[in-house]
């Protein structure tokens, strides 16, 4: 440890006396002025904290080379996947540096692509991002949504195809919506909130999205208003206009659980009433396609894995549902239909499998992926006979496939060259046993001839949260810490979607003490088998991760060298009061209910941060525009931890500005700070560079 950490001095972090009282359980919360991000004395804070980190990441030798080679191996095109509207195809496609992608579309394949939307020309620095777009059924019309800095609120714009010029529309405060159109190309639907308080739209709480239909070239106080629900403040809308154009499909979302509500409307009659299909928060369904009256659902209903229903409206009584595709051995992730055959998406172990059945549930063929990795895609119309998918690994970049349905044969479509040599690199899968004995599985990836001698500087990432499954994909900056000699190592814990249902309930609320043990189960796994040590093991993850990561050192501070939570929700006490941190109780829990906040209380990160205890080397991130997990969860734990730490290890925190949650970051800020995370390792690990 270089003998100048030992002199690092942190910025003062005041306490007050603020304190509140839990169902009998007083918690002192000293730092709660640090909620307020625009204040001056948290201004003061955070330059304060920023020249610190600054500072010391600017000293490492390594870090200006890191950069380099970051910088030199980012450089390369990326291409996402084509699909299909009217005449058109339309895609996205990266030169290698720019700071957002830019949207194509061309008329065939082998047609020079046009630029349709390019945002790096919206703003300077790259801080403007496209983050959603939707085109009308005839190729004509595209309607998409902007974020600035990171943020979740959207503006929604519409642009000519054809032209590329943008015609008057204009729609402002939207938030976790899409937008879709309708068969006659003169409007569509989307979800917004109520315009909130201009200065504290970016903490304040989310509630009452009502859903509406946008005509085109008419202001946005004129849109109809198709459904709310004033009883249910916490009721979030997405609609969607069938294939067909006959029916608009309601999904009805209480915050972040996957059960949730199907309305639907008849679009064929103007005085149709909204009808509600299914009305219980029972399961999630996820409207596939339909044939007239008949509905296809993906759902886990009675199958934590998932299955494939057809519900007929006209006899919509469930003891009438039929079961199309049973569950399987794998969790089924997400149902299309292309060349009039159902096309699955599953998870077999965490990776990609592709299944083919007819419409009556007959099993026609797998799809040959090329090896074992993350397939996506597979979108397209009814009665399409081509669909193109992605195809990635950790040692494989994004590679763009054509697929004929009908021969079931893949061609190669766009594939991207990098700087480095895939076949230098191997991955595995291995399976290891958590504390209360579940088997978890776990992907390592390095560098060939790697010695098993316990001195491997290793990166250990997780999420475990939100039913989301974490998969093989390729990184960059995966990439540059395994040409320094760096194990990468992400385990598949409890809380994620992996094996469906039931692993995600595994991982929540009173349950969530299973995800750290998974995690932290890992870390032994690998000390144990001699991949690494504690010296050289950092662990790292983002926004549930983040909480991850707080909770396992507060837990574990002896069993890490080093740690990297980014964007973390660090306050379990309070994270529901802000923006749309509500939602969360339904995997949490609340600790203003007196039965959920024992438990909260027990792991929060916050919380249990001990005095005079030596920490791991800690670097914290976050951005002073995150509105999804307000920057007040990293504020306050880096100044406790600060305060408590003892040893000579850095705890430090890295804010960005003009940035949020991670979404439509631009590819400068993420170099940035991929070199800064590598260079903060470089050094906590004592890694040869």
């Amino acid at each position: 440890m270089p003998s100048s950490e030992k002199s690092l001095t942190y910025p003062t972090s005041h306490k007050s006396n603020q304190a509140d009282n839990y169902h009998g359980t007083l918690v002192a919360d000293p730092y709660r002025w640090l909620e307020d991000p625009d204040s001056e004395e948290t201004r003061t804070w955070i330059e304060a904290q920023n020249q610190i980190t600054f500072g010391y990441l600017s000293e490492i030798p390594a870090r200006e080379k890191i950069k380099q080679r970051l910088t030199k191996l980012w450089d390369y095109e990326k291409y996402g996947i084509p699909f299909k509207e009217g005449e058109r195809y339309f895609y996205f496609k990266n030169d290698g540096l720019q700071n957002q992608s830019v949207l194509y579309t061309l008329k065939t394949l082998d047609d020079q692509p046009q630029v349709l939307l390019d945002p790096n020309k919206l703003s300077e620095d790259g801080t403007v991002a496209l983050s959603g777009l939707s085109i009308s059924e005839d190729g004509k019309l595209l309607a998409y949504g902007l974020s600035s800095s990171g943020s979740d609120w959207q503006e929604w714009k519409v642009r000519d195809v054809e032209t590329g010029e943008d015609l008057q529309d204009h729609l402002k405060w939207i938030k976790f919506s899409g937008a879709s159109w309708t068969h006659d190309h003169q409007g569509f639907f989307y979800s917004r909130y109520d315009e909130p308080n201009e200065k504290t739209q970016l903490e304040d709480v989310n509630y009452y999205q009502k859903l509406y239909y946008h005509q085109l070239g008419k202001s946005q106080s004129e849109d109809v208003l198709i459904y709310h629900r004033p009883d249910q403040k916490e009721w979030g809308f997405s609609g969607g206009v069938t294939e067909d154009g006959r029916y608009l499909i309601i999904s009805i979302w209480l915050g972040t659980d996957s059960k949730n509500l199907v309305f639907s409307k008849d679009l064929t009659n103007p005085n149709a009433e909204v009808v509600e299909l299914i009305n219980q928060f029972e399961a999630d369904y996820s409207f596939i396609d339909n044939d007239d009256s008949v509905f296809y659902f993906r759902t886990d209903l009675n199958a934590p894995r998932g299955r494939v229903i057809a519900i007929d409206t006209k006899n919509p009584a469930p003891v009438n549902w039929r079961e199309i595709i049973p569950q399987s051995a794998e969790t089924l992730e997400s149902v299309g239909i292309l060349n009039n055959q159902f096309v699955a998406d599953y998870l077999k172990d965490a990776h990609s499998q592709i299944k083919i059945f007819d419409l009556k549930g007959a099993f026609i063929r797998e799809v040959e992926l090329p090896g074992l990795g993350s397939a996506g895609g597979f979108g397209g119309k009814r009665y399409d006979t081509e669909t193109f998918y992605s195809f990635t690994s950790f040692t494989i970049p994004g590679t763009i496939y054509r697929y004929d349905i009908v021969t079931g044969k893949s061609e190669l479509f766009r594939q991207p060259q990098v700087d480095f040599n895939p076949d230098d690199y191997e991955t595995k899968q291995v399976f290891y046993h958590s504390k209360d004995g579940t088997r978890i599985p776990m992907f390592i990836t390095h560098k060939k001839g790697i010695k098993l001698d316990g001195n491997n500087p290793t990166y250990l990432y997780a999420y475990g949260g939100f039913n989301a499954s974490m998969t093989p994909s390729f990184s960059v900056s995966l990439l540059v810490w395994m040409e320094m000699g760096g194990i990468y190592v992400m385990p598949n814990i409890r809380g994620g979607g992996e094996y469906g249902e039931e692993w995600h309930q595994a991982g929540i609320k009173d349950q969530k003490q299973n995800v750290f043990d998974d995690f932290i189960g890992a870390a032994e796994w690998l000390i144990a088998n001699k991949y690494t040590k504690t010296e050289k093991l950092a662990i790292a993850g983002g926004s549930n991760g983040g909480l991850l990561v707080g909770a396992c050192i507060t837990q574990r501070p002896d069993l890490f060298g080093a740690a990297l939570p980014a964007v973390g929700v660090m306050d379990m006490l309070r994270f529901h009061k802000f923006t749309i941190g509500w939602a969360w109780t339904s995997e949490y829990g609340s600790a203003d209910n007196p039965e959920e906040f024992p438990a909260l209380y027990a792991y929060s990160p916050l919380h249990n941060i001990k005095p005079d205890t030596a920490y791991p080397a800690t670097l914290i991130t976050t951005a002073d525009h995150d509105d999804r997990v307000v920057p007040a969860h990293s504020f306050k734990f880096a100044a406790a931890l600060q305060e408590a730490h003892t040893g000579d290890a850095p705890t430090l925190i890295r804010i960005e500005t003009k940035a949020g949650h991670g979404a439509g970051k631009p590819t400068a800020k993420i170099i940035e700070e991929a070199a800064d995370k590598w260079a903060f390792l470089v050094r906590a690990l004592n890694v040869e560079v």
